[in-house]
């Protein structure tokens, strides 16, 4: 697939700077609602602390009542007079339930006829001390800065003085102004924070993509067959671990690759050992059986019989072949487990020293066994441990020549048992020695021994023991023979339980 070039406007850098402006531009525009509302409350609340006293002076100076009537002319003229020195206010003369009684206004502008009361009481009981707003009679739906104050007739309560400190006039006079102010903090407030978004975006943008960009550029090269590809940033943070995590996955698919190129490598090693050694007997089989066919009047019994025992011979070493293949290819796909139980491993090895005792001796070895006296229990398959044993029996038996040795011994290691094969046979190259439990592999010592197997003898004693959490070791020299040896561990209930842990 072809690298696609990446529109400008689909690219991650311009969402991210589209995003980084727009929430400057938000923040911008409640920061000016915040100021302009706050300024308006700062003007309220001085103008409420300048003119605390006014409903007080027109209270004290004016006689609202007269035989308990409104005295109408004389308030008339009074909030004429007070709104002609101050036209920014409003005056009202309410009765004690809060009831609009005169005011300075047209009538068609007035929108309420009961102030409520709370707001009055209140700023008359701490001489408005503290800022509060009072309901605007004009507008039902806003609250302005006023002042208030008790009207007696005597000394009878008869009202209040409700001063607006702010009025329509006052608003329809000041909204150019102010709308004029707003319109250039607005404009000046939103060039400022548009400069400042996008000089800070290139800025932040620049430095944020640099290290994404190496990441982009990494990922590519490794599509593209560069598997020694590595991404170079140390940084704590997203974009950091995002490179540690490609770093790790770029390791983990060449590790794969490797492995993959080592398991295609061992598949042609199969069928190349696999072909040649089920070759060797099938041809003998085949030889044989064309013999028996083509000189079945000629032959004697005995050389018919020769035949016959040759043809089951290579049949058996055919069958043990595929046996042995089954068997290993289970082990490594873990289809086999171990089922451990306690048993006596020097019971075991004395029944295979019996099994074997007849080979060894029509080949003229000593096979013999040194146990310690009352061994423990062992705990592990005793299936399989028999199996490692016969296979170590049986590697021993091919390369040891008449005359020569075979011993097993067991002896007690702390807290397992030691077992230990050896043999006096010709010994293994150190070149050799590391490839040994290998499948398929055959040692180089004589063409009768390459010719007595597959290799997979010791491949199966290996994996069978890992299976078991088990190593094995050899020691071996050319000359003086080789030495298998490995540790099975003794039956407690602990060891039962990490067994069980670590295997099942």
């Amino acid at each position: 697939m072809k690298n696609k070039k990446i529109k400008f406007f689909k690219s991650l850098k311009w969402k991210i700077t589209a995003l980084f402006l727009f929430v400057l531009i938000l923040l911008s525009v409640v920061y000016l609602y915040i100021s302009v509302s706050t300024a308006e409350m700062y003007f309220q609340e001085t103008s409420q602390k300048l003119n605390i006293d006014l409903a007080k002076h027109i209270s004290a100076e004016t006689n609202c009542f007269t035989d308990g009537k409104v005295n109408e002319k004389v308030l008339k003229e009074i909030f004429h007079n007070v709104m002609i020195i101050n036209p920014s206010i409003e005056v009202y003369l309410l009765d004690t339930t809060g009831t609009i009684l005169t005011y300075f206004a047209p009538d068609k502008k007035i929108k309420l006829k009961k102030i409520p009361l709370k707001p009055i009481n209140t700023f008359i009981a701490d001489n408005g001390k503290n800022f509060i707003l009072g309901q605007d009679p004009r507008n039902i739906d806003r609250k302005k800065a006023f002042s208030a104050a008790k009207v007696f007739e005597g000394k009878k309560f008869m009202g209040y003085i409700y001063v607006i400190l702010g009025g329509e006039e006052y608003d329809n006079a000041t909204q150019l102004v102010f709308g004029s102010y707003i319109l250039r903090l607005g404009v000046r407030s939103m060039i400022i924070t548009l400069l400042a978004a996008v000089l800070i975006s290139i800025i932040s943008i620049r430095f944020i993509m640099r290290n994404l960009n190496k990441i982009i550029a990494a990922t590519q090269s490794f599509k593209n067959g560069d598997f020694n590809t590595r991404i170079n940033i140390k940084n704590d943070d997203e974009l950091g671990l995002l490179a540690e995590s490609f770093n790790e996955m770029a390791e983990k698919i060449v590790q794969n690759i490797a492995e993959i190129k080592t398991m295609d490598n061992l598949r042609r090693d199969l069928v190349a050992n696999v072909s040649h050694d089920l070759r060797t007997p099938l041809a003998t089989i085949q030889g044989y059986v064309e013999t028996l066919m083509i000189k079945s009047d000629s032959l004697s019994g005995t050389e018919r019989n020769k035949h016959m025992q040759t043809i089951l011979d290579s049949t058996e070493r055919l069958k043990k072949l595929v046996e042995e293949l089954f068997e290993l290819s289970k082990l490594e796909a873990k289809e086999k487990t171990p089922n451990p139980e306690p048993f006596s491993i020097a019971e075991l090895a004395q029944d295979i020293q019996q099994k074997n005792q007849v080979i060894a001796k029509k080949k003229s070895i000593n096979l013999s066994i040194v146990a310690e006296k009352d061994l423990p229990f062992v705990y592990a398959d005793i299936g399989m441990m028999e199996r490692v044993l016969q296979n170590l029996l049986d590697n021993a038996m091919k390369f040891t020549s008449s005359n020569g040795t075979i011993s097993i011994t067991l002896k007690r290691n702390g807290k397992s048992v030691s077992v230990r094969v050896a043999d006096s046979g010709r010994g293994i190259s150190s070149d050799e020695l590391p490839n040994i439990f290998e499948r398929f592999h055959k040692e180089k010592r004589t063409e009768e021994a390459v010719n007595k197997g597959l290799g997979l003898g010791l491949a199966i004693v290996k994996k069978m023991l890992e299976v078991h959490n088990l190593q094995i070791s050899v020691d071996s020299k050319l000359g003086e023979g080789t030495v298998f040896s490995f540790n099975v561990p003794i039956y407690e209930k602990k060891i039962q339980a990490v067994y069980q842990e670590r295997v099942g």
